[in-house]
This record gives C-alpha cells, structure tokens and sequence, in this order.
C-alpha cells in the first residue's frame, strides 16, 4: 500500500485532499476582492466628494401684462330671440416690458380684430371650459396676427359676463 498513496475508505490523503480547500479560499479572495472593487467604484463615481459649481441662474424674466380697453359687443343669434350681450376685460400676457412699448400703438387695430370676432358668436359657442378656451386661442392668434412681428404669449381673461 506504499505505492498507493491513499487511505483505506479510497479516500486521497495528503496534498489531494487540502486542493477542494485550496480552491474554497481561492474563490472566497476573488469573491471578496470583485465587491471591494465594485465598492470602491460606486463611491468613485457616485460617492466622492465632486467640487460642483452652481452657476448663479439669472432671475427668471416676468412676464410683463398689457390690458385691452373693456369690450362689449352682441351676440350673434337667430332672429326673434332675445339680444345677449358679451362683456369682456382681456389682459395680454407679453414676454419682454419693451414689447409693450410697440404694442400700444396698434391696440386700436387689436380692439377692433376683438370686437368684429366677438360679434359673430353666439352664447353656445362659449359655453363650457371647451369654448373659453377655443375663445383664447382665436383672440391669442388674431392679436398675434395684428401686432407681427410682435407676439403675445397669452390672452388672459379677467372677467367675461355673457347676458
């Protein structure tokens, strides 16, 4: 049994049995090795202390506003009904305060674009949040269109009374 170097129960002895140990360490160091690696890169790239410099933001720009003279016009409608009124005080949302220096002299042309559309409706067409804001959009495009190269950001309304 001298040139068979093995136990009786068939088992290896000697340096055959530490290699399963030898690669039970092995394996356990490069386990250990890859999470303090990856560790050491998360707080590399997430962790560490970056110097960052904020840039101070400019203040953001207010919008500046315009109003239009009170209008009050007629409603369209069928003959023999009763004549509804549309009162309306519009404000105009503008980017910039030099804007409303060359806007103001073509408010007479923005009123009047206002009051020969706001004529032709009739009340169902402003019913609901649908028609007001169907309203803004036309009014927001006629003053856009009479004021080129100028624009309005918005038409706001601050009140509209329909009797």
């Amino acid at each position: 049994m001298a040139d068979n170097d093995s136990t009786e129960d068939g088992v290896p002895s000697g340096s055959e049995s530490a290699a399963p140990k030898s690669k039970f360490k092995l394996m356990a160091i490069a386990v250990t090795v890859l999470v303090l690696a990856s560790g050491a890169g998360t707080w590399f790239f997430f962790f560490r202390g970056h110097e960052e410099v904020h840039a101070e933001a400019p203040p953001p720009k207010l919008p500046s506003f315009l109003d239009v003279p009170e209008i009050l016009v007629n409603l369209a409608g069928q003959p023999g009904d009763r004549v509804q009124y549309l009162k309306a005080k519009i404000v105009l949302e503008i980017k910039d305060e030099k804007l409303v220096e060359q806007i103001k002299p073509s408010m007479p042309r923005v009123t009047d674009m206002f009051q020969t559309y706001l004529r032709e409706l009739r009340a169902t067409d402003l019913n609901g949040s649908v028609g007001m804001f169907r309203l803004k959009e036309e009014l927001t495009r006629r003053v856009n269109a009479a004021i080129s190269p100028s624009q309005v950001t918005a038409v706001l309304f601050k009140e509209i009374l329909i009797q």
